[in-house]
């Protein structure tokens, strides 16, 4: 069963398994903001337990492209196709967002990015990367990192 993340009244449902559940709630409906603004889609994130094959899908490209493992449990994940642009979101319960962002026609244009909720600390695995401060009224400050995908990935 997918739900329909609401980002006018932050709702922190499914996430109540993580480290800072509202953290992380606004760090998703920040996503659905973006989402819905730039792209007009309302972004439905389902439960990971259900949705195997997307978590392994991001779990294989960062482990291909970069060596991370991550030690979090994924919550919630989300996949979406629009404007010619495959996103595929995983939440995990430490409060780290993944999305990977597959444009279908440019090769250049793919990157896997990692979003921190606030006061989240960043995992070992991303020790090396540097993270940007970024203000939200929905989430307060997110840090974000991303790199470049250089193989091929097909989303199952």
């Amino acid at each position: 069963m997918s739900y329909v993340v609401d980002f006018v009244h932050v709702s922190t449902a499914g996430l109540e398994k993580a480290a800072s559940p509202q953290a992380l709630a606004g760090l998703r409906a920040n996503e659905a903001r973006y989402l819905a603004n730039k792209h007009n889609y309302q972004l439905a994130v389902t439960d990971a337990s259900q949705d195997q094959v997307t978590v392994d899908y991001v779990t294989n490209i960062l482990a291909t492209e970069r060596g991370i493992h991550l030690e979090a449990t994924p919550l919630q994940t989300a996949r979406v196709h629009v404007d010619g642009i495959d996103w595929t979101y995983v939440f995990y319960a430490d409060g780290l967002g993944v999305n990977v962002l597959y444009t279908i026609d440019d090769p250049k244009k793919r990157a896997v990015g990692f979003k921190l909720s606030e006061g989240m600390e960043v995992p070992a695995a991303l020790s090396d990367f540097n993270f940007a401060h970024q203000k939200s009224k929905l989430a307060g400050v997110i840090r974000g990192s991303y790199f470049v995908i250089k193989g091929e990935y097909v989303l199952p």
